[in-house]
């Protein structure tokens, strides 16, 4: 990590980690103490904790690196939006995919219930992960086998939950480069699939598997496609760490949970056909560079982000000068060195975290030659569901 870029990762690194271990002693604390006794009180309270430190990553995009999140969407699709459970599903494109749709559940008033289906190693990230595992993210495998129950169980937990809420599927299985684009090409055209220009071939298990589960309770699905101009850098966790700006296009349409196929196997070429759609979609965009008349929204700079990151960083240095006071820790060769221990630890960390979203370091799922009766499809071999 470059010294210019440390000098400002690593105070946001210790706002953001100091804080979080707060958040994750009280989802702690509530999860022992109260969950036993009342699930629906834990995931109502749970939710208002958990967005008080997402909302830091949200004004990382919306106040520091002041990204500009445009949405192309209809009126029915947008007043829709965080009144509903909804099963979303979104192509893969960069790095921080996943914190575009916090941004979006943030202006929509449900981050504190927005999940995911996320591998299984996500949930070791100190802080992020853990709140993450409080909050009933869902996490899988690789392997179909051992995740297939996960799913149909995590899915059907939801069934109660209080508040309206997003479960987040990339079907894709894997972050968007231009490796795997190049692989499913060469998969597609060797089983005869349409070959895809802008997105991965959808693995559609556990798209299958988690509408058969929601059918009875999510009254929608919410096709997510972003993309970003050709006049705008990607977006990255360093570059967000580094206040630079970007542009993120995001088209929504809104489908009707109802309207679906009843069977397993209509409902998976649903879903390759709806990644069809979404290719000629980010055709139209590369020519165009907009996703054409919808409704444009451009979603603005809501203050509470902003607020809740000045509250933690007044609490956090009132804290520390106090405890500085108290202890002399920094009077000492051993109290310097102390802190300056601390001061690598979250440096890692933040190293962690931003090499853990770089497209290019995720791994696709082994995909095996199909068979003539599934054709796309893995044939036994491990699926992931990011």
């Amino acid at each position: 990590m470059p010294i210019v870029a440390a000098a400002v990762v690593v105070p946001l690194g210790l706002l953001f980690f100091i804080s979080g271990l707060v958040v994750n002693l009280i989802q702690a604390i509530c999860f022992i103490l109260i969950r036993p006794v009342s699930k629906n009180l834990y995931r109502r309270i749970n939710r208002v904790v958990a967005e008080l430190l997402w909302l830091e990553l949200v004004w990382l995009i919306d106040w520091w690196a002041g990204v500009k999140i445009q949405v192309y969407t209809d009126h029915e699709t947008f007043n829709s939006m965080g009144k509903e459970h909804a099963l979303v599903i979104c192509n893969h494109r960069s790095d921080i995919d996943w914190l575009v749709g916090w941004v979006l559940a943030q202006r929509s008033g449900c981050l504190g219930s927005s999940l995911a289906v996320m591998k299984k190693s996500s949930k070791f990230l100190p802080v992020i992960g853990w709140s993450m595992w409080f909050s009933e993210y869902l996490f899988l495998e690789r392997s179909w086998a051992k995740d297939e129950g996960t799913l149909k169980s995590g899915v059907q937990r939801l069934k109660d939950f209080p508040q309206p809420f997003w479960l987040a599927l990339f079907v894709e299985g894997t972050r968007f480069t231009q490796a795997k684009l190049l692989a499913a090409q060469e998969y597609a055209a060797a089983t005869g699939l349409p070959v895809p220009r802008n997105v991965l071939i959808p693995r559609t298990k556990g798209f299958v598997t988690a509408v058969s589960q929601m059918r009875s309770f999510a009254p929608a699905i919410y096709d997510v496609t972003v993309a970003i101009p050709k006049s705008s850098p990607a977006p990255t966790m360093l570059r967000l760490f580094e206040g630079r700006p970007s542009v993120v296009h995001v088209h929504i349409k809104r489908h009707v949970m109802r309207d679906l196929p009843q069977t397993d196997e209509a409902v998976a070429q649903w879903c390759k056909d709806i990644f069809v759609a979404k290719d000629a979609l980010l055709d139209k965009h590369t020519v165009e560079q907009t996703f054409g008349d919808q409704q444009l929204k451009v979603t603005g700079r809501p203050p509470k982000s902003l607020l809740v990151v000045t509250a933690w960083a007044c609490l956090l240095i009132l804290g520390a000068l106090k405890f500085l006071y108290w202890s002399s820790l920094l009077s000492s060769w051993k109290g310097i060195a102390f802190s300056a221990l601390g001061l690598g630890v979250v440096t890692v960390l933040m190293q962690i975290l931003i090499r853990f979203s770089q497209s290019e370091r995720s791994t696709p799922a082994p995909v095996a030659p199909a068979n003539n009766n599934n054709k796309g499809e893995s044939s036994g071999k491990p699926e992931k569901q990011q």
